[in-house]
């Protein structure tokens, strides 16, 4: 009963567009796609670039502070941590701060995938006539 009543909660989860963590906490969709971008980032993953990458493979229009808010959601659940690095001139002085994807968030990530591979291949084939 109760392994019915996890895959329940999992489904109603999914269904939302969001996917429990391990904490019991769930992400969203935009939350699912800045921990991805963070995540091909890699090195280069500051707020700027991700927002950039996000407007460019998505074609969103969204501003920097929503990149942030989702950052500091991010970090707070354990699925990125941060780093302050060096200071440029071309920023006055300021230093950036700096995202990685911790373990947890991969762990996240591939648990999203497996599900929408699976719910994907289950999908019907269909054939379009006149398209």
């Amino acid at each position: 009963m109760d392994e019915l009543k996890q895959n329940s909660d999992c489904s109603i989860s999914l269904w939302l567009g969001k996917k429990k963590t391990m904490k019991g906490e769930t992400i969203g969709e935009l939350e699912e796609l800045v921990l991805l971008t963070v995540g091909s980032l890699q090195e280069e993953a500051y707020a700027v670039a991700i927002l950039d990458e996000i407007i460019e493979k998505t074609g969103r229009s969204m501003d920097v502070t929503a990149i942030h808010s989702v950052l500091r959601r991010l970090e707070k659940k354990g699925l990125v941590k941060s780093e302050m690095r060096g200071a440029t001139q071309e920023r006055g002085g300021r230093r950036k701060r700096y995202f990685t994807m911790t373990p947890a968030g991969r762990a996240v990530l591939d648990d999203n995938m497996a599900v929408r591979i699976e719910l994907y291949q289950k999908l019907p084939k269909l054939t379009f006539f006149g398209i």
